[in-house]
């Protein structure tokens, strides 16, 4: 993971991002590609370092940028 070597969160938000990146995981076809999974989790860990808490939102800006970046 590139850009998160100064981030920091509470194991508050671990779980938080976790939750988020398991279901955004549990959504994709199989069979899964470490690319995506990697994608998926720095998209999360970049939207909790701005700040986002919830889950569900998490998850779904997770999936568009990974959507957005599929469709290149």
């Amino acid at each position: 993971m590139k850009d998160f070597a100064h981030a920091a969160f509470s194991p508050e938000v671990v779980q938080l991002m976790t939750t988020a990146l398991k279901a955004a995981v549990a959504t994709l076809p199989e069979p899964v590609h470490t690319r995506h999974v990697n994608m998926l989790a720095e998209s999360i860990l970049r939207a909790a370092n701005a700040g986002e808490r919830d889950p569900a939102v998490l998850q779904r800006m997770a999936m568009l940028e990974l959507q957005l970046a599929s469709g290149d």
